[in-house]
């Protein structure tokens, strides 16, 4: 049983991998399927969108004879990944307390 995830989360995962390093689109895709249960086919609509608005940019390299395509998180990505960030453990708190049984709903 896995949780299903939305685009943010999946995004969020890809800016967090490719902050550590450059990748190419195959090695990405098997990074983010150790964390999320996601098709391949979900990963490449998520890093056009990302390179879209700007929080990627992407190269080639030579490997063997082929052409290997890296993405690289920009300065935007990482601000965006700062956000992420920020709103995630907010989450993860708020889950956590409620888990614990010590969730604070005196704002109702």
């Amino acid at each position: 049983m896995g949780f299903q995830i939305g685009g943010t989360t999946l995004d969020f995962l890809v800016l967090a991998i490719l902050r550590q390093k450059d990748e190419y689109g195959y090695t990405l895709t098997q990074k983010v399927q150790l964390i999320l249960e996601v098709s391949e086919s979900s990963i490449y609509p998520a890093l056009k969108r990302l390179q879209k608005n700007g929080m990627l940019s992407s190269y080639d390299s030579p490997f063997q004879g082929r052409n290997r395509r890296y993405y690289k998180i920009t300065t935007l990505g990482l601000e965006a990944l700062e956000m992420y960030s920020l709103e995630w453990n907010d989450y993860k708190n708020k889950m956590d307390e409620l888990l614990k049984g010590e969730f604070k709903d005196e704002k109702l």
